[in-house]
């Protein structure tokens, strides 16, 4: 599964654009505020439906604009699909929607249709999955969970409905307006979905530990590279996680909520038994995500027969030389990847070849390279040599 081509319409700071992406690795080459970033965000944009950069997705409407829309056409190795997603005001309508389809069809969730290819992000921003709060780490997991194993994905669902549940109970207990007959009950709902979902993260964990280590230590990431699964609860069956939830209750009643289970749980990096969140730096921490990102590619290509695309941005300014032909061969292993940069001598291997870029800008000749030399909301149409 691989994307062949991006259609923008007012989204960030173009006007109109058109991308058409190599096979193997994609260069994307241009001064500060060229809209390199921009490029991948809306290659992020069309085929997952979320913002890569923002919660608040007015953002990405092109400013004095109503209304963004993305296409990413993509090709499952037999036929072509379109996928679009559009946000904004449209006529008739006072407030933003955002509506996403598949060939045409709408579709709620683009994470859901089969034919969306499967993505990795290194973005200067994501250092913090690695730096910050538990949460994004989790979901990190559980967004891989459901790439590896689609169906588990009700797991989740079925937790945090349970979750929410029990924590309305608990409220209503502390504040005099519930009764504890039914809290037996959600224990239960919430201990069996909690054990699917520990189980089903361990897994992942254990299926990216080698992978991980092996692409840490090519990297240069000194030391022994682990990741680790840390749960908050050491129960093995539905009745010790009901008794954990037990033995809280007295401290939850009071707080009226739930703190013990799988949504504390954590995902720790690790170098020679420290936690790279806190002794790591920022360039050891770089290394890590990027480890990270590659075996996770290496996983889904040996379990899904789909190798993700990876979306890279800035990523080999902070890295020395000897890193990046590491990083340049790792990635000339197979899949689709896109790569921004301001300096084109940054990416071994990228400066030679033949290719034609036209544009309706200035145009420039390379190898798969994309080289974005456009000013703010100009039209941009590339196409790229076979």
């Amino acid at each position: 599964m691989r994307v062949v081509s991006v259609s923008l319409r007012d989204f960030r700071t173009y006007a109109r654009a058109e991308a058409y992406l190599g096979e193997g690795l994609t260069v994307l080459h241009g001064p500060n505020g060229a809209g390199k970033s921009n490029l991948l965000e809306a290659i992020y944009f069309g085929c997952t439906g979320h913002a890569l950069r923002t919660r608040n997705e007015r953002e990405l409407v092109r400013f004095g604009q109503q209304a963004a829309r993305v296409s990413v056409t993509v090709h499952d190795g037999s036929e072509h699909h379109e996928l679009m997603v559009g946000y904004g005001i449209g006529a008739g309508e006072e407030r933003s929607v955002k509506r996403m389809s598949c060939d045409g069809a709408s579709v709620e969730r683009l994470l859901d249709v089969e034919t969306r290819p499967l993505l990795g992000v290194f973005v200067p921003d994501r250092l913090e999955l690695l730096k910050g709060s538990p949460a994004p780490r989790r979901a990190h997991l559980d967004r891989l969970v459901a790439a590896l194993w689609p169906p588990r994905t009700a797991t989740r669902l079925a937790y945090a409905r349970a979750l929410a549940q029990r924590n309305a109970l608990l409220a209503g207990i502390r504040a005099g307006r519930a009764s504890r007959s039914t809290l037996p009950t959600w224990d239960g709902e919430l201990a069996r979905h909690a054990i699917a979902l520990r189980e089903d993260r361990e897994r992942v964990v254990e299926l990216l530990r080698e992978p991980f280590a092996a692409r840490a230590s090519q990297l240069g990431l000194s030391g022994e590279a682990l990741l680790r699964y840390r749960p908050r609860s050491c129960a093995t069956d539905l009745e010790e996680f009901v008794a954990e939830l037990r033995e809280r209750l007295p401290g939850e009643l009071e707080r009226g909520y739930s703190s013990h289970g799988p949504h504390r749980d954590e995902l720790v990096f690790e170098r020679d038994g420290r936690e790279l969140r806190s002794y790591g730096s920022q360039g050891e921490l770089r290394l890590a995500l990027l480890a990270l990102l590659l075996a996770e590619r290496v996983v889904l290509a040996e379990r899904r027969g789909r190798t993700p695309l990876l979306l890279l941005d800035d990523v080999m300014s902070e890295l020395d030389a000897q890193r990046r032909e590491l990083l340049a061969h790792e990635l000339a292993g197979g899949g689709q990847s896109v790569i921004a940069t301001t300096d084109l001598a940054h990416v071994p291997g990228a400066s030679g070849g033949q290719g034609r870029i036209e544009s309706t800008g200035p145009g420039l000749n390379g190898a798969n390279i994309a080289r974005l030399r456009i000013a703010p909301g100009a039209i941009l149409q590339e196409a790229l040599a076979a």
